[in-house]
């Protein structure tokens, strides 16, 4: 902002966006400027009450369009904004670009000039249409990486409420996540722990085949495919457990979380897989209640008893399986069915 405002012998510039659905914006940055009479700006003046300000709102995107072209600098001082609030800062025009338009929201770009200097010239008007892409790119980077903060975070929240221990991992055993219960059971001596930011079984053996398993998930090992592999993984004198390592392909939460290639699910009892809805969500992507409907809609059942058995109305339920449909890149019912029979042992339900 800094470096425009000097290119353009202007006195400030400033990058606002707009919610379209009122009459108001913020600013997301601006040059040096007098913090109180911005402030006032942004809270005393709407759309209609700033020269110029709705003609470049409803305008055409990327086009600069300066306070004088639009009105005379006779009207232009006659009004409220020039006399009260340019004008005792010696203040004279303003040239608006809007470089971003969605349903939602306007981006403008705008540059005040001093009393003292030229009217803004088209040499600079189109300087400032040139800049103009640029802030629209930045602009949707800066959305792209807002949606990605959005999206781990749900799935954090996720996987945080599921009611086994999870672990997603990267190829050489690093922790990049740990659900509340794994946490809880890294503290309490439990099967598994964090060295170093490692994760370890405490039995020795069995930490040197988990750590074999999560590298070899994260190497496509085709031996494991996406059913996994289950290690018993108790020490001597302790309680029965069992480490599930299953893959983490490129579509699933490899992508979110910085990036992982296995997950780890811990059961205490060797008679007891992890429970098939964590499985299922942590995999795809998927809500607990989105893992619920596939865990039965894949195993054979009409969605109609699937509704029934889950309490949920048809309605509900086909909203769950058009969603589970786009994340797992399933068409049809028996693709589902396959899907979950492919995934295999971590699904097996307990055997008495």
């Amino acid at each position: 902002m800094t470096r425009i405002t000097t290119t353009l012998d202007a006195a400030y510039t400033t990058i606002a966006l707009a919610s379209t659905s009122d009459s108001h914006g913020r600013f997301a940055a601006h040059s040096p400027w007098d913090p109180v009479q911005m402030r006032v700006l942004q809270e005393d003046y709407g759309f209609d009450a700033i020269p110029g300000l709705r003609a470049a709102v409803i305008g055409d995107i990327d086009m600069p369009l300066a306070t004088l072209s639009w009105t005379s600098e006779a009207e232009l001082q006659q009004t409220p904004f020039y006399r009260n609030w340019a004008a005792p800062q010696g203040l004279r025009e303003a040239c608006i670009t809007k470089f971003v338009h969605t349903p939602d929201r306007i981006g403008l770009v705008s540059t005040t000039t001093r009393v003292g200097r030229d009217i803004i010239s088209a040499d600079e008007q189109r300087f400032l249409a040139l800049l103009s892409p640029h802030l629209r790119r930045a602009s949707l980077i800066g959305d792209l990486l807002d949606q990605a903060q959005v999206t781990v975070r749900r799935y954090r929240e996720v996987l945080d409420n599921l009611a086994v221990p999870i672990v997603l991992t990267g190829p050489e055993g690093s922790i990049h996540y740990a659900n509340p219960l794994a946490e809880q059971m890294f503290s309490s001596q439990g099967p598994i722990q964090s060295a170093n930011g490692l994760l370890q079984g405490r039995n020795p053996v069995a930490a040197r085949a988990l750590l074999d398993a999560i590298a070899r998930a994260a190497n496509g090992d085709a031996s494991l495919g996406s059913r996994g592999i289950g290690l018993p993984i108790s020490g001597a004198g302790h309680p029965p457990a069992v480490a599930y390592v299953l893959p983490l392909t490129a579509s699933t939460v490899r992508a979110a979380l910085r990036p992982s290639y296995a997950a780890v699910f811990i059961s205490t009892t060797t008679s007891a897989s992890p429970l098939p809805e964590a499985v299922l969500a942590t995999l795809f992507e998927l809500t607990p209640a989105e893992a619920r409907v596939l865990l039965r809609v894949g195993g054979g059942m009409a969605p109609s008893e699937a509704a029934v058995a889950l309490n949920i109305s048809e309605n509900t339920l086909k909203t769950h399986l058009s969603r589970i449909f786009a994340k797992t890149n399933a068409r049809r019912q028996a693709d589902l069915v396959r899907l979950v029979a492919d995934i295999g042992t971590p699904l097996a339900p307990p055997r008495p």
